[in-house]
């Protein structure tokens, strides 16, 4: 019983790390639009167009490591969960929990789908508004993805909560 507080305490804590890397995520996506800005600005002083790929660079790497870490966070849940799950709840948590990895599998999409949309950015083989809105609205799907995520940690956390719970009594 010991071993199965030790993975729900170590889930719930994963959580609060992952949140804070979407949010850095987050912020490094709306410093690659303002770098925008900033370029826009510098090429009235400069012929032709300067890189802006540094920041989807960084924007990429930070994706990377979210990517990296939530696949080590899903297969962590995945594999240690269900028999914590099976031993100690109910058909209707059993359910959630199910839910739950439908939804890994939706966000595990949604990050290959940015991580796809930062390498056609940094390709920079667009027309300079087609790569503006392209960012633009790489930017709101970041957001997005991020907003479904702390949804499903919650969720999660719910659920994690009732384990935990049910092991101390």
């Amino acid at each position: 019983m010991e071993d199965d507080l030790a993975i729900i305490e170590r889930v719930i804590d994963e959580h609060k790390t992952i949140r804070q890397r979407f949010h850095n995520l987050e912020q490094v996506a709306n410093d690659a639009e303002a770098m925008m800005g900033f370029e826009e600005a510098k090429e009235a002083f400069m012929p032709g167009r300067l890189d802006q790929k540094k920041g989807l660079r960084e924007l990429d790497d930070t994706l990377k490591a979210i990517e990296d870490g939530l696949q080590r966070h899903f297969h962590f849940e995945e594999t240690s969960l269900p028999t914590v799950v099976d031993r100690y709840s109910d058909e209707e948590l059993k359910s959630s929990l199910r839910s739950i990895f439908l939804e890994h599998i939706d966000l595990r999409n949604r990050l290959a789908h940015s991580k796809k949309h930062v390498s056609e950015l940094v390709s920079g083989g667009m027309a300079r508004h087609r790569w503006e809105a392209s960012a633009h609205d790489m930017r709101a799907y970041i957001s997005h993805t991020r907003k479904l995520l702390e949804a499903h940690a919650e969720i999660e956390q719910e659920l994690l909560h009732e384990l935990h719970s049910r092991l101390k009594k």
